[in-house]
């Protein structure tokens, strides 16, 4: 027998996988590229969808994105010379993921689905945002709220049209000055106060008026994110009620807002992104929307914003288990590689149907955003799927980051592999822009005010599902009549609504067996915790293969 040396049995590298890289993110994911309501066929969205795949899956391009995690950002409160500064100084990684997602268009859908051409335009842009999120997600919060933006200051329209022409700009301008001096611009929000968290009503921070739609602002935001955004949508009390106002980051005559940082917090993962404290100290302010309707006023941001919870969440799962895919075909283990065993095939393909169902919805509801207008069917689903996508999407994540990092075994927990960056990702959608129980409370309210709607919803779901359809929206209609005397059994209702509605849209753009194996094991009521409970009945390796054809 030929004797390895020392020197080989110590450093030599054998049966571990390559470094992750060199995928077309969306030329290999035929849900990305499945003809959903004819928006994805062959055209240039497509050809250009492919091209940025190819880009973000380069091993510069996801080596962006941990560079923009490991060097985190700081906030510098003061100059030398004692004067406020209050400036987040980032990592030229951050800025070339900003410039990156800025010339996909991420930030400006809502301003270009407004313009001649821009019928697809959420849709073309939820694609591409699902592809970005798999190489990093903190940069992506300011690229959400800045689309997210528009659609509440279409309710000012003086301030609409200076600003979307702004936003619409694909180029991205990290200089510290008057957005009037820069190429393109970001938008931030401030909501949420130390007293008051979800209950917006409780904000304490007030607003003076100088004159006509200005405003001074003095009080403080216990979240405030995206801090060097050129402006921000915040709520500031008037006799009236909570209003909201856009605070510029910089004013027109060069002088810095009154925003005073007091820290960026110390978050568990997002850690490119920085999220501050703020005490806003005379800040001035401009009228958005009608006085005392901030709230309503705001509600416009929510749509857009809980979609992008819904994509980022299902790319974070395409991320972690792309990961494990990739892991298993390259190691071996008792014989044979690691994805050819039928326990881990069982595993990775009972995550991969949660991942495929949660994308195929998450893409139907970007998708029903350009049509919401014109279209009573969409604004339905819209109305009533979306809390509940943004609940079981986000809590998915979790779950399935967790198993895929498991797949990698000890690889998979240390910092060195990003499955751990993306497990401390997970769990910022279910909490940005309301938990749990808000998503659950806020189905139940869309319930009592637009019953017709939820009834016409559960017609779709019932025709999409075929077979399976009558007996999914007998439960659902049960749940819905338990809810109306037990708000308790709210969430029973929205997880069984989302799952359902994710069955429907796997049905549509997945082969019958594997739209059936979701709904045969997630409808069907059976006993689960855990990943790795298909039985031989369903083709686990042949789910892989169509979700994961680099196997």
């Amino acid at each position: 027998m030929e004797k390895v040396s020392q020197a080989t049995m110590t450093t030599g590298v054998i049966n571990q996988a390559p470094p992750y890289c060199g995928y077309n993110l969306a030329e290999s994911d035929p849900i990305l590229l499945a003809d959903l309501g004819g928006t994805g066929s062959n055209d240039s969205a497509r050809e250009e969808l492919i091209k940025f795949g190819e880009q973000c899956g380069a091993a510069d391009a996801l080596d962006l994105g941990r560079l923009a995690n490991v060097n985190e950002p700081v906030l510098k409160t003061h100059d030398p010379y004692g004067r406020r500064l209050d400036v987040v100084e980032f990592h030229p990684s951050y800025h070339a993921l900003m410039r990156r997602s800025f010339e996909a268009g991420l930030h400006s859908a809502s301003v270009e689905s407004m313009q001649p051409g821009g019928e697809r335009a959420f849709f073309n842009r939820a694609r591409k945002y699902f592809v970005m999120s798999q190489v990093e997600g903190g940069h992506l919060c300011p690229v959400t709220m800045t689309n997210a933006s528009a659609m509440a200051l279409t309710q000012s329209p003086e301030l609409s049209k200076v600003w979307n022409e702004r936003i619409a700009s694909r180029k991205y301008d990290q200089r510290f000055r008057p957005a009037s001096q820069k190429m393109g611009a970001s938008l931030g929000m401030g909501m949420t106060e130390k007293q008051g968290g979800s209950d917006l009503r409780q904000i304490i921070t007030r607003a003076e008026k100088v004159s006509d739609d200005t405003y001074v602002i003095n009080g403080h935001k216990w979240f405030f994110s995206a801090p060097m955004c050129d402006a921000f949508l915040v709520l500031a009390k008037l006799e009236e009620g909570p209003t909201c106002f856009l605070v510029p980051r910089i004013l027109e005559t060069g002088e810095v807002n009154g925003l005073d940082f007091q820290r960026l917090k110390n978050k568990l993962g997002n850690k490119s992104n920085a999220s501050s404290e703020v005490e806003f100290n005379n800040a001035v302010g401009f009228l958005v929307g009608e006085q005392g309707k901030g709230i309503k006023t705001i509600l416009k941001m929510v749509t857009p914003t809980r979609v992008d919870c819904c994509i980022g969440s299902a790319a974070l799962m395409r991320a972690a288990i792309s990961r494990a895919v990739h892991h298993t075909s390259n190691r071996s283990a008792f014989g044979s590689r690691l994805i050819e065993k039928p326990l881990m095939q069982r595993v990775l393909a009972d995550m991969s149907l949660d991942m495929a169902a949660s994308e195929a919805l998450a893409l139907k509801l970007a998708h029903c955003m350009d049509r919401e207008g014109a279209d009573s069917q969409a604004a339905d689903f819209l109305r009533i799927i979306t809390p509940a996508a943004k609940y079981w999407i986000c809590k998915s994540a979790e779950n399935v980051a967790a198993e895929a990092m498991e797949c990698l075994g000890g690889n998979g927990y240390v910092e060195d592999h990003d499955v751990s960056r993306i497990y401390r990702e997970a769990p910022v959608n279910s909490i940005w822009e309301g938990s749990g129980n808000i998503m659950a409370l806020d189905l139940l309210r869309a319930m009592h005010r637009s019953p017709d709607s939820f009834m016409n919803v559960l017609g779709m779901l019932e025709t999409d599902l075929g077979p399976a359809g009558k007996v999914s929206v007998e439960v659902l209609q049960a749940a819905a009549r338990t809810c109306l005397e037990d708000e308790g059994s709210a969430r029973l209702l929205t997880e069984q609504l989302a799952i359902t509605a994710a069955a429907a849209a796997l049905n549509e753009v997945a082969p019958q067996p594997i739209a059936n194996a979701f709904i045969e094991t997630r409808m069907a009521g059976q006993w689960r915790s855990t990943y790795g409970m298909l039985d031989a009945r369903y083709d686990a390796k042949g789910i892989l293969e169509w979700l994961y054809p680099i196997t």
